[in-house]
């Protein structure tokens, strides 16, 4: 659930650019909102499980998600920008806690010899999810042509009131089935009987300043900064770049592409809107993720997973390489490629992050969970770069100077040198 929604809300921004007139740096100003919630609550979040445990964490947390998921309500019946970043603020809020308590509860239930490859696996499933909220976000919140404001203006008092409440349900209505899906879920969870693996107060007691002065957290945190930026960069915007390359005429001019398009969509791609063609095709940059954590769970039980990471990192970097020096559909399929690429990297550099930290890891986790903020500052980064060099593709520079510091972090900078307190 947590993964369909991050990746649901890449489809809203098209969606309000177009609405709100938003230039590329304002439209980052979304993901901008929905991710510096990771940043105000990560460390509380942390201190909270410590003090609740994970499994009550969680359940705060879908609950929190699901009110989160009721504010567009309101959010899309007024039509009002700064709501829309209040609900995306409060989605993430729950998010946050989903992140602090299920990460490093997965990590701790098992060997830790394998913990990162226990937590790909799990992440895999996260993956499902963003695999599948492409096409849901295509089909409702992609599937029509967003009138210009020019256009609104020019309408009849009705028929603006008809527009009006038609682009209000398109975002409403599966905003409030994952509200109920979500609060159902939690009062699922909170039946479920699960191990406890927090020492009473133990965890509590441990403070973030050892936590802190650890140098592999403190690399870690940079390197998921890094990654949660340069993940969001590229999936937030991948629709617009698909724009820019003329997505209709690549699928015109490529029949086996038209077939994947109606298979995924379910309807003749010539009909299609060219937003919500664009949009289908994100579907291989999240599926990609969750085919290569299954893949990458099993490569980590033979290869030690910062190798595997530094490996991964720099095949993005080429990929990047291509995708700006190349175009059509050569560049559209090198850019989706990365994805299968991302899927290993935050789960394992979570894992490394928090290794041997002992009673310290929900601090530690809260410290890397804070680091997600980079998906909130490196997106409005990279649509400047966008705006003033007058298109997406230059831009990919700044995500793969990210996958050059990830590169680094997998080969040298996840090594254990200290644990002091753990």
């Amino acid at each position: 659930m947590w993964g369909f929604i991050t990746v649901l809300v890449d489809a809203l921004i098209p969606r309000l650019k177009e609405i709100f007139e938003l230039t590329y740096f304002q439209a980052g100003l979304i993901q901008f909102s929905f991710f510096t919630a990771y940043f105000v609550f990560s460390i509380p979040g942390g201190g909270l499980i410590s003090r609740i445990g994970y499994k009550r964490g969680v359940v705060v947390g879908l609950l929190t998600m699901a009110a989160g998921c009721l504010l567009f309500i309101p959010a899309a019946s007024l039509r009002l920008f700064p709501i829309f970043l209040l609900a995306m603020f409060v989605l993430a809020a729950g998010i946050t806690l989903l992140q602090v308590a299920a990460n490093p509860y997965v990590n701790t239930l098992g060997p830790e010899e394998s913990a990162s490859s226990r937590l790909n696996l799990s992440q895999a499933f996260n993956s499902l999810g963003t695999t599948i909220a492409p096409l849901i976000g295509a089909a409702y919140l992609l599937g029509d042509v967003v009138a210009s404001p020019e256009e609104v203006a020019a309408m009849t008092e009705a028929a603006k009131q008809a527009y009006v409440e038609a682009e209000a349900m398109a975002v409403r209505q599966p905003f409030t089935v994952i509200a109920g899906v979500l609060a159902v879920l939690a009062g699922v969870f909170a039946l479920f009987k699960l191990p406890r693996i927090l020492d009473d107060g133990q965890e509590a007691m441990a403070g973030y300043m050892d936590t802190f002065r650890t140098p592999h957290v403190l690399f870690g945190a940079l390197a998921i900064f890094v990654y949660v930026g340069a993940e969001v960069s590229i999936g937030s915007y991948l629709v617009n770049y698909f724009l820019e390359l003329d997505v209709q005429a690549i699928v015109d001019a490529n029949g086996w592409m038209g077939s994947i398009a109606g298979t995924l969509s379910g309807s003749d791609p010539s009909s299609i809107p060219a937003a919500r063609l664009a949009g289908t095709f994100v579907v291989f940059y999240w599926g990609g993720a969750m085919v290569g954590r299954f893949i990458g769970s099993a490569l980590q039980l033979i290869i030690r997973p910062g190798t595997l990471l530094a490996i991964y990192a720099l095949v993005n970097v080429a990929l990047l390489g291509l995708t700006i020096v190349t175009s059509g559909i050569v560049s559209m399929w090198t850019v989706l490629s990365i994805g299968l690429f991302n899927s290993i990297m935050f789960p394992t550099i979570f894992s490394l992050g928090i290794a041997k930290l002992g009673n310290r890891t929900a601090q530690g986790s809260g410290i890397l969970c804070t680091a997600i903020v980079g998906g909130a500052l490196i997106p409005p980064l990279y649509g400047w770069v966008a705006d003033i060099s007058g298109g997406l593709a230059v831009a990919f520079v700044v995500p793969a100077l990210c996958y050059l510091y990830i590169a680094w972090y997998g080969a040298k900078g996840s090594t254990v040198q200290s644990t002091p307190g753990a």
